[in-house]
């Protein structure tokens, strides 16, 4: 049996907003690891001008039949208005790594 992972990414604007959000997702379930990478700089177009600001990154793992919750809880949690978020599928990876994230993604019964 082929296991996949979701790699999702997004930014924060701080580390206590990231920590926030990957401890949340963490204890829901909807990630299985998130790895937050301090020291970004970002810049970007937003509403017609160009911004530069720090930021935090989130490496989110989670397995694809939770990413519609992880999306909507991302979305809720995050302090931006319009929060970035890309999901990135892979089949390829360590077998044993890949069941670890999907046994720590699925839901409590």
């Amino acid at each position: 049996m082929v296991m996949t992972a979701l790699l999702c990414l997004t930014t924060c604007p701080d580390p206590d907003s990231a920590e926030r959000i990957a401890a949340t997702l963490v204890e829901e379930r909807l990630a299985a690891c998130v790895n937050l990478i301090p020291g970004l700089r970002s810049v970007y177009r937003w509403q017609g001008a160009i911004q530069r600001e720090a930021e935090v990154l989130l490496l989110i793992k989670t397995h694809p039949d939770r990413y519609p919750a992880l999306q909507t809880r991302l979305t809720a949690l995050h302090p931006y208005e319009l929060p970035e978020l890309i999901a990135v599928e892979s089949a390829t990876g360590l077998p044993a790594y890949l069941h670890w994230v999907a046994d720590n993604t699925r839901p409590v019964e």
